[in-house]
């Protein structure tokens, strides 16, 4: 009885370390393929090209918002033009003109599907922008009201139509074959398939860019970090309030929710009860006993990716490049790296390359020598960079401050990092009078994967030193 009762526990922690049981998902209905109520627009057919391809345009169903608000979205398949797809690499950032034609693969996409790798499509957009604006309205009131995440399109809605999309996929058994799934993207196409991953063991990689990573602070309604940043901001006479900025997982609706009836104290709550199920920070051994691939570009100035001191200091584990100077709508940025392939090395060597041989995350060190800093970058045994190059800004504005994402690293505050045998070295001259330093450190190699070469860069940890 006793070793019956260990193995029934060792089951069940086993699956636990899969996923978390979640309040945002009912999972079970997630991968039910009989839900689906799909609608086909164009059945299977040949798309000749350079890469000839079958493709089949649908839209299926993702569930109720609230009883009697449905929401579909549409899904394109896409699969080499003979034989099945094994795995596919999972997409939300088209738009619905793009997706009702039949989709011409090229670059990255184009290599997937000459190695049997399918590629699945769907929507991940502001409702509005694809007919479905007086939904988009609803939602966001009913969201404001209720604190309810079946009511909210970033919580709920649109992590749930790309694992709806994963079911509609291999419901077609005739054209897909169990195998890898990498998700991605930008923005809401970042944030949307990290919370995917998280609950959804079928996807098994994640490449997300200008996205939330970690639960800071300022994203959980902390008290005392609110308090100092509005301390720092008091005397900036700023016009408003930037609509991201401080977000919990993306738009700040904070004081949209207050104003609907809400108290700070009810917003709080929603974000510490979300916080271990939308953050990759938070299920970080899971997915690594899950063997999930990871890598995120969350810029330097990012509003949705505003806290990436927090993250680096943190969570240094977690495999991040940085472009200096990059995030929404930030334009000319000066990053040195204009051979940066992380994309397609990462998705390549997901699917066809061995898992290590990408850059693994750096240790980043530093000591005060007189009036410079000695930084050290270290990388784990077995990954060797080719390059390294750091860059560092004195007296930052806080993270989430409007300061940080518009004041830009200067030009000449980079330098060439040496290699000593062990570690990437470099000195920094200390600004007279300058309180903090922020600094990080890109490093370089070539992957090959399939015959080809890919230039992948990583960052050290992004570090703020206090002097």
């Amino acid at each position: 009885m006793l070793k019956q009762l260990l193995i029934f526990f060792l089951f069940a922690g086993s699956l636990m370390a899969q996923r978390p049981e979640s309040p945002l998902f009912n999972m079970k209905e997630i991968e039910d393929p009989s839900t689906l109520d799909v609608k086909v627009i164009q059945d299977w057919h040949l798309v000749e090209g350079k890469v000839p391809t079958r493709q089949k345009y649908v839209t299926i169903k993702v569930g109720e918002f609230w009883q009697g608000k449905e929401y579909r979205v549409p899904v394109r398949f896409v699969v080499p033009a003979n034989g099945k797809a094994k795995g596919f690499h999972l997409t939300g950032g088209n738009n619905l003109k793009g997706i009702e034609k039949d989709y011409r693969p090229r670059g990255v996409d184009a290599e997937l599907l000459q190695g049997g790798v399918g590629l699945v499509q769907t929507i991940v957009q502001v409702l509005s922008s694809w007919g479905e604006k007086r939904l988009w309205g609803e939602i966001h009131q009913k969201f404001y009201k209720s604190l309810y995440t079946q009511h909210s399109i970033q919580y709920w809605g649109w992590p749930a139509s790309l694992m709806r999309a994963v079911t509609a996929a291999y419901a077609e058994k005739e054209y897909f074959e169990k195998g890898k799934v990498a998700a991605g993207g930008g923005s809401k196409n970042g944030a949307s398939p990290s919370v995917s991953i998280i609950h959804d063991t079928r996807i098994t990689a994640l490449h997300a860019t200008v996205s939330p990573i970690s639960e800071s602070p300022l994203r959980l309604c902390d008290d005392a970090a609110w308090d100092e940043l509005k301390k720092y901001e008091a005397g900036k006479k700023l016009k408003k309030k930037h609509t991201f900025l401080g977000g919990t997982f993306g738009p700040n609706y904070n004081y949209f929710a207050m104003e609907a009836g809400n108290s700070w104290e009810d917003v709080k709550a929603l974000s510490r009860k979300v916080e271990d199920y939308v953050f990759i920070s938070k299920n970080l051994e899971q997915l690594e006993k899950r063997k999930v691939d990871l890598y995120f570009h969350p810029g330097t100035h990012d509003f949705v990716a505003f806290d990436v001191p927090y993250t680096g200091k943190h969570y240094p584990q977690i495999p991040i490049y940085l472009r200096v100077n990059s995030g929404h709508g930030i334009k000319g940025g000066r990053a040195f790296e204009k051979d940066e392939q992380n994309k397609s090395a990462f998705l390549l060597n997901h699917f066809f390359g061995k898992r290590g041989d990408l850059l693994q995350a750096p240790s980043i060190s530093t000591e005060m020598l007189g009036q410079n800093l000695l930084v050290k970058v270290t990388f784990p045994k077995g990954s060797v960079a080719k390059d390294g190059r750091i860059y560092w800004m004195f007296d930052r504005g806080p993270d989430g401050s409007h300061d940080y994402i518009k004041e830009l690293f200067p030009k000449e505050n980079t330098a060439i990092m040496k290699f000593d045998g062990k570690s990437w070295i470099v000195k920094i001259a200390l600004k007279q009078g300058a309180e903090t330093i922020d600094i990080f450190s890109n490093h370089g190699k070539s992957i090959k994967v399939n015959g080809q070469s890919h230039k992948q860069y990583i960052s050290s940890p992004y570090t703020r030193v206090e002097f």
